[in-house]
């Protein structure tokens, strides 16, 4: 299992769009992805559980890669979220 911290940085938060295009990139990995702050953390591969963090601009979210391909995964949703989910700012 990867855990990492990750900063949400793009000016809209992690946002409907946002949280789908993390949902999206989640879902093409075999591995389970979970993400959450203050110890709760949710399924990172459902929009709906990722809006309910509310992470606005700044939020510093904790993720948590398990199986075979966590690697891979953790490399695509740092990438998205540092692409500022391919918005522009």
């Amino acid at each position: 299992m990867i855990e990492t911290d990750i900063t949400i940085i793009n000016k809209l938060g992690l946002h409907a769009r946002a949280a789908a295009k993390l949902a999206a990139t989640a879902n093409t990995f075999k591995c389970t992805v979970k993400a959450g702050k203050n110890g709760k953390l949710v399924d990172a591969k459902s929009v709906m559980s990722l809006m309910l963090l509310a992470a606005s601009q700044g939020t510093t979210l904790n993720f948590q890669f398990d199986g075979s391909d966590e690697t891979s995964a953790l490399q695509a949703v740092t990438e998205l979220i540092g692409d500022c989910f391919g918005e522009e700012q």
